[in-house]
């Protein structure tokens, strides 16, 4: 509606302050976020940031309209601002995401090695069981991708076992690093992950967007794992 209007502001109030630094009941003292971009605030929506929805802000974004998320138990409380573009911040993170129950499936397969189909081959397996991979990280021969939904994991691995060795992992978490500027930054790949040094890393994914790195971990490391960042990084 705001779109359609061409709004000067949209405005969406829910029941927290914003968008905080990551999830208060991890980590009580999280804060509010003053000001996100619009890719920030898809991807931490996407990544278990339940103030949005990840489709909420794209007819915003059509328009570059900015979004406010306020506090309707706290009216007098700013919130967080969303826009096309926000700032980098001294630390260059500005917000810590999850998402629990996720399982990583692992493909093995010497057809992949220079060979062009077979990515083709692999996708349509996931398309015609309507399931949608979250992370995804290649090599030569072998990839590995997650899914949290897993009402066709039988399905999808019967198939997929035709283009190679299938390992299912289930149990896991996807954790999600936000902020401008990560992957221009040099270092800061080496600091989280030096928080992290005695925490199994099961699969990471960083590159494909300028804003965020994602990584998998156990569910049972993940509020450790979470605490540990918060407390570096804020």
């Amino acid at each position: 509606v705001g779109a359609a209007l061409r709004a000067r502001e949209i405005q969406i109030w829910t029941d927290v302050t914003g968008v905080l630094t990551t999830d208060p009941r991890l980590v009580p003292e999280a804060y509010t976020l003053p000001v996100l971009s619009y890719e920030e605030a898809a991807e931490l929506a996407y990544f278990g940031a339940k103030v949005l929805h990840p489709k909420t802000i794209q007819p915003a974004v059509d328009f570059s309209i900015p979004v406010r998320v306020c506090n309707s138990h706290q009216p007098e409380k700013r919130g967080t601002m969303i826009l096309s573009e926000s700032p980098e911040t001294e630390n260059k993170i500005k917000s810590i995401a999850y998402k629990k129950g996720i399982t990583i499936l692992r493909i093995t397969s010497a057809r992949m090695l220079g060979s062009y189909g077979f990515m083709s081959a692999l996708f349509q397996v996931f398309e015609r069981h309507r399931t949608v991979i979250d992370v995804i990280s290649t090599s030569e021969v072998s990839l590995a991708l997650t899914i949290d939904n897993t009402a066709a994991l039988e399905n999808v691995v019967r198939d997929l076992e035709r283009l190679g060795k299938v390992e299912i992992e289930q149990g896991n978490a996807v954790v999600c690093i936000v902020g401008e500027g990560l992957r221009n930054t040099p270092g800061l790949a080496a600091r989280i992950f030096s928080n992290l040094s005695d925490v199994n890393i099961s699969l990471i994914s960083h590159g494909a967007s300028g804003v965020n790195i994602t990584f998998v971990v156990k569910e049972e490391n993940l509020a450790d794992v979470v605490k540990r960042l918060h407390k570096a990084f804020f």
